[in-house]
């Protein structure tokens, strides 16, 4: 029998505590967070502390699903809360017991996975044990791993019980809608694709979105492969957005279970501290005997009708000093003494183009001729959204100006219902007696805002790069480096000079090649023109649009 070498019980116990070491290692191998990957589930598809649900249809579960894995189809159970009880026979029916690892997959790139994951930390499973595969059986198969037909036998009945639920991981309507008035401070997070959002399909009683909801479809989370993006890429769409992780962000779609993948992914891939998700969603919404508004435009109004200003300017409003608003009228002279709304500003279009570069100059005139920075400054052209009322709105707005708008109605449709068409010029000077309706004169303080008016396109970088949007009939003269799109601006307005409908306008940039994620730079030869592209890019909700002026 030889000898063993002087060292070799130390090299062979050296090796085997680095094996023992190692195991832990290669047991989390494959999970990050609380994504699994295939390989990951591949290695641990026979292991008796590890569940796994199928959460897809029962239909494509039959067709085929991973070995092993039991099936919960949410549209055949639904989502609807039960009895404690019959909660927790269900669970314990797939053999879930404390401690044990729960792997939830779908099809990829969906929300059923995520559906079922939220329900289940709802309910008290601790986060650390659940689990979603990343990629479903799509990255499965692709890596090809096996499925089968045959039906999973009933697992031995597990001893999972409910001791707490997580509240705070879901909101109901009150708070929801307080929520919604306050988008400073919260988030309300859409779920749905473009063409719900913008009303061209027309789900329920009404088409469109919740006021304020800013819409991220769930599609956009997912790699081409039906992974979720890195949390770097999630975090860059949010940061567009305009969405922060100070912010309370709610999670809503239709009915509850798409808002699920958001929630997942802001929850518990970016560790955002504040996400909660609204099972009642748009449903609810709807329903509500209030009537609560519903909205097809991001931002609506940023449009003004008759019917607003008939109210927000009456003589009663400004007599008591509740009407915050400064009607700016970019007619010509001799259009505006033919008749013009009630303490109408003439201030003519010539006089913002001619200062387009030149704002101080421009605050000079605004000031003195009435126009208030704190007020909401409604710009009407006369027919509706114009370029000269659209250079009017860029110039107020970049100057710092509280809120702009443009009346979308004729001044023959004011007359038409019956309202006062002044024809004496407003006046502007101190109001000398308490029910004097003059309008006082002003300082206007230029609140400069940089990056939306830009005369070099190298002066400003987006969270995602550059698009030109030559915003004129035909292209400009001046070329642009880089991306360029042609989208005509009448191409976007009715004929009286409204705004398309909304899910119109969608259609029409899409198919002109304008992308979801960009920095927007509208550009013609006529700065009025690009600004008309630019009102409409704000009202259809894109956050980082501007105008080039050359």
């Amino acid at each position: 029998m030889s000898k063993v070498p002087k060292y070799g019980f130390f090299f062979v116990f050296v090796v085997a505590s680095c094996l023992i070491l190692t195991q832990p290692l290669m047991a989390t191998d494959g999970i990050k967070g609380n994504l699994v990957s295939v390989s990951w589930l591949e290695k641990n598809l026979r292991n008796a502390d590890v569940v796994i649900l199928d959460a897809s249809s029962s239909q494509s579960y039959t067709a085929k699903h991973i070995p092993g894995a039991l099936s919960y189809d949410i549209f055949t159970y639904g989502v609807q809360e039960m009895p404690m009880a019959e909660i927790e026979k269900r669970y314990q029916s797939w053999g879930i017991s404390p401690g044990k690892k729960i792997v939830m997959y779908d099809q990829g790139g969906t929300y059923m996975a995520t559906r079922l994951f939220f329900s289940l930390y709802y309910y008290g499973i601790p986060p650390k044990d659940l689990f979603v595969l990343d990629g479903g059986l799509s990255k499965w198969q692709e890596a090809g791993l096996p499925v089968t037909k045959e039906p999973t036998p009933a697992p031995k009945k597990g001893s999972f019980t409910i001791k707490k639920l997580n509240e705070d991981a879901k909101i109901e309507l009150p708070e929801f809608l307080n929520a919604s008035g306050d988008p400073r401070n919260n988030v309300l997070l859409e779920a749905l694709e473009p063409g719900w959002h913008f009303g061209g399909l027309h789900i329920f009683s009404r088409p469109g979105h919740i006021p304020n909801a800013i819409m991220l479809p769930t599609a956009d989370l997912y790699n081409p492969d039906k992974t979720f993006k890195s949390p770097e890429e999630i975090r860059k769409i949010l940061t567009y957005l305009g969405i922060r992780p100070d912010q309370q962000v709610l999670t809503h779609c239709g009915g509850g279970i798409a808002a699920s993948a958001s929630y997942f992914a802001l929850k518990f891939l970016l560790d955002y501290p504040k996400v909660r998700l609204y099972p009642g969603s748009q449903l609810e919404w709807v329903s509500d005997q209030r009537e609560l508004p519903f909205w097809t435009y991001d931002a609506p109004f940023l449009m003004r009708e008759t019917g607003w200003l008939q109210g927000w300017n009456g003589r009663m409003m400004r007599m008591y000093g509740i009407s915050q608003v400064s009607i700016v009228d970019v007619r010509p002279a001799d259009a505006y003494k033919l008749g013009h709304l009630p303490f109408a500003l003439n201030i003519p279009s010539d006089v913002f183009k001619s200062n387009i570069n030149n704002v101080d100059k421009l605050a000079e005139i605004l000031g003195p001729a009435g126009v208030n920075a704190s007020h909401e400054a409604v710009i009407f052209s006369g027919a509706g959204l114009t370029k000269e009322s659209a250079l009017a709105f860029l110039m107020l707005e970049r100057m710092g100006q509280k809120k702009v708008s443009v009346f979308i109605d004729s001044i023959e449709k004011w007359a038409q219902r019956g309202l006062d068409v002044a024809k004496e010029a407003t006046v502007v000077g101190p109001q000398k007696a308490p029910q004097d309706l003059s309008v006082p004169p002003t300082t206007f303080p230029v609140n400069f805002r940089k990056g939306m008016v830009i005369a070099d396109p190298k002066d400003t970088h987006g969270v995602y790069p550059k698009v030109f949007i030559a915003s004129g009939k035909n292209m400009p003269a001046k070329a642009q480096d880089g991306t360029v799109v042609h989208v005509p601006y009448t191409d976007l307005l009715n004929a009286d000079g409204t705004p398309k409908a909304a899910k119109d306008i969608w259609n029409i940039l899409v198919k002109a090649g304008v992308p979801r994620y960009a920095e927007l730079v509208c550009f013609s030869d006529d700065p009025g023109e690009a600004a008309v592209n630019y009102i409409i890019l704000k009202l259809m909700g894109y956050p980082d649009a501007k105008v080039l002026v050359m």
